[in-house]
């Protein structure tokens, strides 16, 4: 056990600062080495204000019959189809301008789900883009509703993951680990551990889609450190490096996903850890 948590934190806090899927640009991080794409302005446009979907989703949620939903989204009243115009808003999605969560320097994700492209609604699917800067990190994560199919269309991508308890005899690893180059793709089943790094000096980008519309997703080791400090302590061992004097500075120490990553790759690119 000791050894995937380990395993797991050496993944997640990779030495680095920054990302976290369920996830801005800092002065001192140069734009160029964010993998954002390429029609994105190097201005970061204010902050757009979210639209608040919840009373459409909820009529959606509780029509009849999907023809009845699709009803509500793309026609007037039933009669006709909205203008193209109006379609183009409902049925079309746009990855583009994905914004780095505050304080993430790996890079940026944009996710479409139900909550901002309600015509998902009850489709069972969801997908989300990712961008990874040079040596970008998406830290280790979970979706606790939904398995993962991501492909690289980009660049490269190193994997790894870890499912539940039982997998293999303890001490023995079991964490699963992959690279990807352009075109290729794997799959993260529901629940797993899992994370992906940019092992390069260049972008990389790629596409996630899960078989949720609402697939939600926890960050491992930060969530794990916003537990009760007692838990924290006991659950590593009482390490004699983390004891709970320390421990909010540690806290304060995980980068935002999306994260810098492994030692080696930020060494490789003259991308400092801090």
């Amino acid at each position: 056990m000791s050894s995937i948590i380990t395993k797991v934190f050496v993944a997640a806090l990779a030495f680095g600062v920054v990302h976290a899927l369920p996830n801005p640009i800092q002065p001192s991080q140069s734009i160029s080495s964010v993998a954002v794409p390429s029609n994105t302005s190097t201005v970061a446009p204010p902050t757009a204000t979210p639209v608040d979907n919840t009373a459409l989703i909820i009529e959606l949620e509780t029509a009849p019959t999907a023809i009845k939903r699709f009803q509500k989204l793309l026609t007037a009243a039933g009669q006709k189809l909205l203008s193209v115009a109006e379609l183009q808003k409902i049925v079309v999605f746009d990855f583009n301008g994905a914004t780095p969560s505050p304080g993430a320097k790996g890079g940026a994700v944009k996710a479409a789900t139900i909550e901002n492209f309600p015509i998902l609604t009850d489709l069972g699917i969801s997908t989300t883009l990712g961008f990874l800067g040079p040596c970008g990190m998406n830290s280790p994560h979970i979706h606790p509703r939904a398995t993962e199919f991501l492909t690289v269309v980009e660049g490269e991508v190193d994997f790894g993951y870890i499912l539940e308890n039982g997998l293999v005899q303890a001490p023995n690893p079991s964490e699963i680990t992959g690279h990807l180059n352009k075109f290729q793709g794997t799959v993260f089943p529901m629940g797993s551990i899992h994370y992906q790094v940019n092992p390069t000096c260049s972008p990389s980008t790629f596409v996630a889609t899960l078989n949720s519309d609402d697939p939600g997703t926890s960050q491992i080791a930060q969530n794990f450190l916003g537990l009760n400090s007692g838990v924290v302590n006991a659950t590593l061992g009482f390490p004699q490096t983390l004891n709970g004097e320390d421990l909010e500075t540690f806290r304060n120490m995980i980068p935002a996903n999306i994260a810098l990553g492994i030692e080696s790759c930020l060494a490789k690119c003259g991308i400092p850890k801090k």
